[in-house]
């Protein structure tokens, strides 16, 4: 599946001398090897971006717009190619890969836009004949690091604005689902950036990562990932003085309220919720549901999780596949099995799946009963976990949901307008869905607040992180 592609440098594929198996969820066998980049293959890319740094710049936005429509109009004619891979790589159901692939494309459709529109400003100055020009340009090279749940969407959230801006980048994704990526790096071979504009390095993280945060040329680094790995960014990006943006992890709150359209709610949260497996950092985890409405809600819910058909995400049929890998698969058995001994009451899974007979699969589960220090509850469990508590007033409500960390997104289900004003202003998280949960487009600014990240990726605000601001007083 790898054969032509490797590291993406100065404008070319280059093969490593060193290759590792990606590991398909389903079979739990080897999609075929990669090309791993080594230190010096790192090293070599960032030396490209840099040489490609005023080139970038002198383009032009409408010039780098044109180059980004080229790229949206390659990935389109690629989205069956694209979209199998997702689905082969991440194994979740091939409508959400083609879905997540469309979305990707309105990245690079979007920041084409955005690229046009990088304004700057004229200030009256005090000094006799004087005024203050603002303008905005590249903050320089970009150190992009993905994870492998949304292997297009993240990339393309990164890679488009960039770009946009007038900065190269250095992509990572993830070695667990590289393939995405690469076609979408090919994809952008073509469109008329300059060599050196776009690269890719997959391998360790020694081997990537290291080099990457140690080079003082690289300006500004984005990641999607856990807070843990964050934090580390954080302290490593330090060193050099990096411009840092991440979406990290989420423990989103979902709270239903007595006057909630419970079927029109249960219709949405269930495929929301066992959406790519769980693996979703949006995806709503903690269920606030007021006692009047919490036998039914959770009878409703168990009703539509046990029409879920698990299987390989190349079948039509599928409603949920695999989970990513076998530590992953562990993990969730765990955090299952201390919620039910801690107390929790298991209305539906609960474990692994009984077929198929190979991969990564664990059946879509509910726990009740649930109290709010239960690790199940407490942490992001990033699984097909819906873990369900009750409440009685709004007040209550909105406070045990405000008691995380996390604060990437929340939801409520209301037909009242004037709570869902309140309940929008008191929820603590960067986004926030009123009966959806439809967050990620292009047009919106995507991102937490909190332990959840900072930065946003998406709308008007998604381009900020890749300028700089320069004054300049001008007298004559």
């Amino acid at each position: 599946m790898y054969e032509k592609f490797g590291q993406f440098i100065n404008g070319a594929w280059v093969k490593g001398s060193k290759t590792g198996a990606v590991i398909s969820p389903v079979t739990e066998t080897s999609l075929g090897e990669v090309s791993l980049a080594s230190s010096e293959t790192t090293r070599a890319a960032l030396k490209a971006a840099y040489s490609a740094l005023p080139t970038l710049a002198e383009m032009g936005g409408f010039a780098r717009a044109d180059a980004l429509h080229k790229a949206a109009d390659a990935m389109i004619a690629r989205a069956e190619e694209a979209s199998t891979m997702i689905a082969t790589e991440t194994g979740k159901p091939i409508a959400q890969a083609g879905r997540e692939w469309v979305l990707a494309c309105d990245q690079f459709r979007w920041y084409a836009e955005e690229a046009r529109r990088i304004y700057g400003r004229i200030v009256q100055s005090r000094v006799p004949g004087g005024r203050f020009e603002i303008t905005r340009e590249a903050v320089g090279v970009v150190g992009a690091f993905t994870a492998w749940n949304f292997p297009a969407a993240l990339p393309a959230r990164k890679l488009a604005p960039a770009l946009a801006a007038g900065c190269p980048v250095v992509l990572r994704p993830s070695s667990q689902t590289p393939g995405v990526a690469m076609i979408m790096v090919d994809c952008l071979k073509e469109c008329g950036l300059p060599d050196g504009a776009v690269n890719l390095v997959v391998g360790s993280t020694d081997d990537t990562y290291g080099p990457i945060m140690a080079d003082k040329n690289v300006r500004k680094v984005s990641l999607t990932g856990s807070t843990r790995v964050g934090q580390q960014m954080i302290r490593d990006a330090a060193e050099t003085v990096k411009k840092v943006s991440m979406e990290l992890g989420g423990n989103a709150p979902c709270l239903i309220f007595e006057d909630a359209d419970l079927e029109a709610a249960l219709d949405v949260i269930v495929p929301t919720k066992f959406a790519n497996c769980g693996q979703v950092c949006v995806t709503p985890d903690r269920f606030f549901v007021h006692e009047s409405l919490h036998e039914a809600f959770v009878e409703g819910m168990v009703e539509r999780t046990q029409k879920i058909k698990l299987g390989d995400g190349l079948h039509p049929d599928t409603g949920m596949g695999p989970l990513i890998n076998q530590r992953r698969l562990e993990e969730i058995e765990s955090i299952v099995n201390g919620a039910i001994a801690a107390g929790a009451k298991l209305a539906t899974g609960g474990k692994r799946a009984a077929a198929p007979n190979t991969g990564y699969f664990y059946e879509p589960t509910i726990l009740t009963d649930i109290t709010d220090d239960m690790p199940v509850f407490a942490e992001e469990n990033f699984g097909p976990i819906a873990a369900i508590t009750r409440f009685a007033d709004e007040q209550e409500a909105l406070a045990r949901a405000n008691a995380s960390d996390m604060g990437l997104s929340a939801y409520a289900f209301t037909k009242d307008p004037e709570r869902a004003r309140r309940v929008t202003a008191t929820l603590k998280a960067g986004m926030v869905g009123v009966n959806s949960f439809a967050l990620a487009a292009s047009e919106a600014p995507f991102g937490g607040t909190n332990h959840s990240g900072m930065g946003r990726e998406g709308g008007s605000e998604g381009i900020e992180d890749y300028l700089d601001t320069k004054l300049a007083q001008i007298v004559f």
